[in-house]
């Protein structure tokens, strides 16, 4: 791993779990950690209730819109997450790879989309004291 570590999050519509988790990893982790979120059938946009439910928090990620998943975002990551929707990461040898099983926030309100968030965030505080930043 680099200086300053790479993380990239995948879920298959990058309009949800993916964009919350970059969005509290940019947020606690600042510029000590490359962050990176994708998705391999990406949405339109993102999901608005998640969208509302990170502005609770105090993170706005409006400008966010949902990416395609290329090997070479893969390639120039050090940590891959997949978030627990089956999305497959081409695999790079020395790269990290997790996969955080989480509800997908699609389809349902902010006041589902809470606990997701709540869990996501604690799951991005542990990855941030595995980073060492």
């Amino acid at each position: 791993m680099s200086d300053k570590p790479s993380v990239l999050f995948v879920c298959v519509h990058n309009a949800g779990r993916s964009q919350m988790a970059a969005g509290f990893l940019s947020h606690l982790a600042g510029d000590k950690v490359e962050v990176r979120s994708a998705g391999s059938a990406p949405a339109d946009s993102v999901n608005p209730a998640v969208v509302e439910a990170m502005a609770e928090v105090g993170i706005d990620i409006t400008d966010q819109q949902p990416k395609i998943l290329t090997p070479d975002a893969v390639e120039a990551s050090d940590v891959c997450i997949t978030m627990g929707c089956g999305d497959v990461c081409p695999v790079f040898p020395g790269k990290r790879y997790l996969d955080w099983t989480l509800p997908d926030p699609a389809g349902r309100g902010v006041e589902a989309v809470r606990p997701i968030r709540d869990e996501i965030k604690t799951r991005v505080q542990g990855l941030i004291a595995e980073l060492g930043v």
